[in-house]
């Protein structure tokens, strides 16, 4: 029986994988999840073989919207610009303790497992409709460069990507700015990744803002066909930890460095689809707003403040809506009415049952920046790995939090250390070169615009790029 999907605020129609993936925000505002989270299917029994794992995993979601050998075909597809054969290798530190490395992708961020996903889904369904797409989008770093690898030059996607003025490195920055595309518009917010996520959520709350045909959508992590991609490498990676290990199914705990909580949502599916998951480990920077829930039962903003890990300066992590939603019965309106006064106030207590629920999933802790660099130090003079700012957030809270030694921790290494070469080298004493292929990324002419915080400029752009898709 095929899936529908549901808005978190239960004031929205129920919609199909299709339907879904290419609306991206609910109407009500909501997110989109699952009625129901299906068992894990029969996996294959090469478990190195990511693709066909991927395949096998995320078939259930798309069940009714996608013709399996379809799907089966744009799975393979995506993962074949990857630079490892394992996909995602892992990387052992010692003691029970590994990184899962999801930087082999083409912009070198665990984002490319999710975005030559999705890319690729929405090019087969929007030929299906013969429909065009402008997708706006808010990135804190990794996730635009990402998209625009996944979309740039697509006849039926427009893509404006919104990230924030001098809050992203200059290889994040330039990975998105260095791309020439027709179908593509870089826009430098004067303001927070929080402003760009605001904008976002306006635009898809002003009925005709592309100005056409087009329809608007999302590929960040509002977009559940996102969070769905991830599941993956949580089941890739713990299948083939035990399997090495000659304990096949034994539980592994995951850590997880937390900004806007998608990632981290990706494995506790998993562990509703019955991935054997010991621990979930938040693993926060100093924009603290998750851990600070976890120790006080209330969702409370704070003022941004920049560090080391720019990706995770956020103080409102819009997927931490799905989990609510989830812990609260999936009550919509209670989901709703928090939210709003959460957004009006600032601060929102969390009804207490809800809270014992996530606490029992998940662990929190914070890190520093000092101790971000020293973390990245420590890391490299016991095993050589050079990992970058967010790693180290993981890798720190990963050793502070772990309950069972004998269960194998994973770190999730989530960008390349040479996207934030500065950091690395203030760390280790080692500076990180970019790949070959990105090896002129610093000569190359940027093309972007700065805006402020403001929805009218930002709707410009919208109808601007679907003007250009519209008479492709």
């Amino acid at each position: 029986m095929a899936i529908s999907y549901q808005s978190t605020r239960g004031d929205a129609p129920e919609l199909d994988f299709g339907d879904v993936l290419l609306t991206g925000l609910a109407s009500d505002g909501g997110l989109y999840c699952p009625s129901d989270v299906p068992s894990m299917p029969d996996l294959p029994a090469d478990v190195a073989d990511y693709a066909a794992v991927a395949a096998a995993v995320m078939a259930p979601y798309v069940e009714g919207s996608i013709d399996p050998d379809a799907f089966a075909s744009i799975v393979a597809d995506a993962y074949t610009g990857f630079r490892h054969p394992e996909v995602c290798p892992l990387v052992d530190l010692g003691d029970g303790h590994h990184l899962l490395d999801l930087t082999q992708g083409p912009t070198l961020a665990f984002k490319d497992f999710a975005l030559q996903m999705v890319g690729r889904l929405m090019d087969h369904e929007l030929e299906r409709r013969d429909e065009r797409l402008v997708v706006v989008m808010a990135t804190s770093g990794d996730t635009g460069s990402a998209a625009i690898e996944a979309l740039a030059n697509r006849s039926r996607v427009g893509v404006v990507v919104l990230h924030p003025n001098e809050r992203v490195s200059e290889v994040q920055r330039r990975q998105m700015t260095t791309v020439i595309a027709p179908n593509v518009v870089n826009l430098a917010v004067r303001g927070t990744f929080d402003d760009c996520q605001d904008l976002v959520k306006a635009a898809f709350a002003t009925p005709g803002i592309t100005g056409g045909p087009s329809r608007l959508g999302a590929v960040n992590s509002i977009n559940w066909a996102r969070v769905m991609s991830q599941i993956v490498y949580y089941v890739s990676a713990a299948r083939r930890l035990t399997a090495a290990a000659g304990r096949p199914d034994s539980p592994v705990s995951f850590t997880v460095p937390t900004g806007n909580f998608g990632n981290i949502l990706a494995g506790w599916y998993a562990k509703r689809m019955g991935l054997a998951v010991d621990q979930l480990v938040v693993a926060s920077n100093r924009n603290d707003v998750l851990t600070r829930y976890m120790e006080q039962g209330e969702l409370a903003s704070a003022t941004v403040v920049p560090s080391l890990s720019p990706s995770m300066d956020i103080q409102i992590s819009s997927n931490f809506e799905r989990l609510l939603w989830e812990a609260g019965d999936r009550d919509g309106a209670a989901v709703a009415d928090l939210i709003a006064t959460f957004r009006r106030d600032g601060r929102a207590p969390v009804h207490p049952d809800w809270t014992e629920r996530i606490r029992r999933e998940f662990d929190a802790a914070r890190v520093d920046d000092s101790e971000t660099v020293a973390e990245i130090a420590r890391v490299y003079e016991r095993t050589g790995v050079l990992i970058d700012p967010h790693t180290a957030v993981g890798t720190y809270v990963a050793r502070m939090l772990r309950r069972d030694p004998d269960v194998p921790m994973v770190t999730l290494a989530t960008a390349a250390p040479a996207k934030f070469a500065d950091a690395v080298e203030r760390g280790a004493g080692v500076r990180p070169e970019l790949p070959p292929f990105l090896a002129e990324l610093m000569d190359r002419p940027e093309h972007y615009e700065f805006v402020d915080a403001d929805l009218d400029a930002v709707g410009d752009h919208l109808r601007a790029v679907g003007t250009v898709i519209t008479t492709c």
